[in-house]
């Protein structure tokens, strides 16, 4: 409901002022929250810290709209490329060989569709602040896993997981800004994901994002 009222509100000031296009780009780190991370995180403590887990580093790059509904206040619709996702990295003993260990990794790499509706509020002097609902549309996920030992490759193999997780996300999306005059601006967000990821409904695994990115305004 609160998508489709700031929707509506940013149409209709569409027909009275003029729209300004931003375009975005920046680096992501994204993770997962929920039990699944829960579950990954104590199955690790048997490992003796030879297996860890962390956050995906990845990309994202889009357009943005921005419709001011007056002096401190724009509606920016935007719709962006994500790279989200989860990643393992260790070392496995190798029997009859285990002085040598085995760099392993295993990464989740999903990509999505993200397109927020934000409410950002200028607080003057090109500080601002913004906070929104946001969709997302998983166009695909691959799990990747590799292992390898003085530089050779013990395995490798890529797996598409696209079936085991849910198409659509909702979540909401916030943080703060900085536009300078000439149109460049700085920002970083952090996108809470409120829908599980499994498809099967089984596991509370949700998306975690931060995002820290640049723009110009044209």
């Amino acid at each position: 409901m609160l998508l489709l009222l700031v929707t509506a509100s940013a149409l209709n000031s569409l027909a009275q002022v003029t729209p300004q296009f931003v375009v975005k780009a920046g680096v992501v780190s994204a993770g997962i929250r929920g039990e699944a991370a829960s579950n990954l995180n104590n199955l690790l403590n048997f490992t003796g810290g030879r297996i860890t887990s962390q956050n995906r580093t990845g990309l994202f790059a889009g357009v943005a709209v921005g419709i001011p509904l007056n002096e401190q206040i724009t509606v920016e619709p935007g719709v962006y490329y994500t790279q989200k996702g989860y990643e393992l990295r260790g070392e496995l003993g190798i029997k009859g060989v285990e002085f040598l260990g085995a760099n392993a990794r295993a990464r989740l790499q999903a990509n999505y569709i993200d397109i927020p509706v934000l409410l950002k509020v200028n607080l003057g002097g090109g500080l601002n602040i913004f906070a929104g609902p946001q969709v997302s549309y998983l166009t695909n996920a691959t799990l990747k896993t590799s292992a390898g030992v003085l530089g050779f490759n013990l395995f490798n193999s890529n797996i598409d997981a696209s079936n085991q997780f849910n198409k659509w996300d909702m979540g909401v999306s916030g943080g703060a800004g900085y536009e300078f005059k000439n149109g460049f601006s700085i920002a970083a967000s952090y996108d809470y994901g409120l829908s599980r990821m499994d498809a099967n409904n089984n596991i509370n695994s949700f998306n975690n994002t931060i995002k820290v990115g640049v723009g110009i305004k044209f």
